[in-house]
C-alpha cells in the first residue's frame, strides 16, 4: 500500500509541474557540472574563479597532498616565498609557557611585530594552516626527537607551544643542566624530546659547571656517534637531526682513536683539515649508521640555518634590525653558511640511492632557503629583557641566529608537521 501510494504521489496530476522543475534542475546541474570539469583541466583561470564551494573543495585537495616524485617540479615545500598574511598566529608569547626568555622577543621589548605576519607559501602549492588537534590525534602514543645544538631547542619549543594550543604538555624529563629534556602529552601518550648532541658524534668538550671553555680544542671521534641519540633511536617513531655551526670550533678529529688532524689548532703540531672535512665525515658516519639500521619510524636530517649578523660578527658589534622579509636573490649565505648547507645537499645527494634500497624512511627537511629570507625574525637585542630601558643609546650584543617566538621558526613546524601527516 505504501508503495502504491508514493508511485500515485509521483504521478499525480497536482504535482506534475513539480516533477518537471525537478527535471530541468537535474538536466542543468549536470550540464553545468560537466562544463566545470571539463574547463577545470584546461584552464587554471577558471579553477581560480570558480564558486566559493568549488574554491574551498579545490583548496583542501591541495591541503592534503604532498607531491611525489613525478610532481616535484609543480610542487617543492622548501621552495616559495613569504607572503603577508592577516590571520593572527597559532599561538602568542601569553599562551605558550614552553617559550625561553631569550626567544620571548615582545615580552622582552621588541616594538615592532609585523615579522609575525607573513606564511610561507610554496611553490605550486599550498601550504594549509597547521591543526594541532588532528596532528595530536594521529600522534597518538608516538615519540618524537629533536637531536641537535640550540636551533633544535628552539625547534621543538616552537613544536610544543603549538600543539599545547590543544593540549599541555607536562615536563617528565631533564638532565642535569636542562640540556636534554622530555614532555609528554597525556592524553595523546605522546613523548617530545629534546636531545642534546650538538656535534651527533662522540665529543669531549672541556667546560667548567658555567660553561666556561677550559681548553681551547673540542675532540671529536668522527666514526663513532654519540650514545646519548643512539641508545633511544630505535625507540623513537619520529627524529630530526642536525649538526652546524658547533663544527666552527677549533677541534681535533679522530678516527680509529687516531688523530687525523685538527682545525685551527695553532698550538697543536697536527694537519690543518679544516671544519668542512670534518662536518662531512660526520654526515656520512650518522646517514651510514641510519641506513644500516632498519629504523621503521620516520627521520629527516634537517638542515643548518643561517645567521643575519650585519655589520660583524655577533663579537664585533654585529647586528639584525631588519623588519621585513627579503625577495629570494636579494641576501646571499656567508661563506661558511654556505659551506655547511652544500655539504648537506651534496652528501644526502650522494647517499640517496642507498637510501632508496634500505626502506628506511629518512629525507632532507632543507629549511635553509626560506631561513635566509627572514633578517627579521631573530630576537637582535631582544635576547634581553628591555635592553633600552635604561639607555636607548646602549651597545647590546644581537643573537641574529636563533628565532622569536612566535616567528618564521614555526613555518619549520607547519611543513613538517604536513609530510607526516600527508
Amino acid at each position: 500500500m505504501v508503495k502504491k501510494l508514493k508511485h500515485q504521489w509521483w504521478r499525480s496530476p497536482q504535482n506534475n509541474n513539480y516533477s518537471f522543475l525537478i527535471k530541468l534542475g537535474v538536466s542543468v546541474l549536470l550540464v553545468a557540472l560537466a562544463f566545470v570539469l571539463i574547463y577545470n583541466k584546461s584552464s587554471d583561470s577558471f579553477a581560480l574563479s570558480a564558486s566559493p564551494f568549488l574554491q574551498n573543495t579545490i583548496s583542501q585537495q591541495n591541503t592534503h597532498h604532498i607531491p611525489t616524485k613525478d610532481s616535484e617540479e609543480k610542487c617543492n615545500l622548501f621552495t616559495g616565498e613569504w607572503v603577508a598574511y592577516k590571520a593572527e598566529p597559532v599561538y602568542t608569547n601569553r599562551s605558550c609557557s614552553f617559550i625561553e626568555e631569550h626567544q620571548n622577543c615582545m615580552k622582552n621589548g621588541r616594538p615592532d611585530t609585523n615579522y609575525l605576519y607573513w606564511r610561507w607559501s610554496p611553490r605550486g602549492c599550498e601550504l594549509p594552516r597547521l591543526d594541532p588537534g588532528r596532528f595530536l590525534q594521529l600522534m597518538r602514543n608516538k615519540s618524537w626527537a629533536f637531536i641537535g645544538d640550540s636551533i633544535s631547542r628552539n625547534h621543538v619549543q616552537s613544536f610544543l607551544c603549538l600543539l599545547s594550543e590543544v593540549e599541555e604538555a607536562i615536563e617528565v624529563y631533564h638532565d642535569k643542566n636542562y640540556k636534554s629534556r622530555r614532555w609528554l602529552f597525556p592524553l595523546h601518550n605522546l613523548t617530545v624530546s629534546v636531545i642534546w648532541s650538538p656535534f651527533l658524534v662522540q665529543a669531549a668538550v672541556f667546560e667548567d659547571s658555567n660553561s666556561f671553555s677550559t681548553s681551547d680544542d673540542v675532540e671529536l671521534h668522527l666514526d663513532t656517534l654519540d650514545k646519548i641519540w643512539t641508545q633511544p633511536y630505535k625507540s623513537l617513531d619520529y627524529m630530526i637531526l642536525s649538526g652546524g655551526k658547533w663544527f666552527l670550533r677549533n677541534a681535533i678529529y679522530y678516527e680509529n682513536n687516531t688523530v687525523l688532524g685538527c682545525h685551527s689548532c695553532s698550538k697543536r703540531n697536527f694537519t690543518e683539515l679544516g671544519f668542512d672535512f670534518a662536518y662531512r665525515r660526520m654526515m656520512r658516519t650518522v646517514l651510514n649508521y641510519i641506513i644500516a639500521s632498519n629504523h621503521k619510524g620516520m627521520l629527516f636530517y634537517r638542515t643548518s640555518t643561517p645567521d643575519h649578523f650585519e655589520g660583524g660578527e655577533w663579537y664585533e658589534g654585529g647586528t639584525c634590525k631588519r623588519e621585513a622579509p627579503v625577495q629570494e636573490g636579494k641576501v646571499e649565505l656567508t661563506e661558511l653558511d654556505k659551506i655547511l648547507h652544500d655539504i648537506e645537499v651534496e652528501e644526502f645527494e650522494k647517499l640517496s640511492g642507498k637510501v632508496s634500497e634500505s626502506g628506511v624512511n629518512l629525507r632532507l627537511f632543507d629549511v635553509n632557503p626560506r631561513s635566509l629570507l627572514r633578517p627579521d625574525g631573530h630576537p637582535g637585542p631582544y635576547r634581553f629583557y628591555q635592553p633600552f630601558a635604561k639607555d636607548k643609546e646602549a651597545k647590546i650584543i644581537s643573537d641574529c641566529l636563533h628565532w622569536c617566538l612566535p616567528g618564521p621558526i614555526d613555518s619549520w613546524n607547519h611543513v613538517l608537521m604536513e609530510m607526516v601527516v600527508s
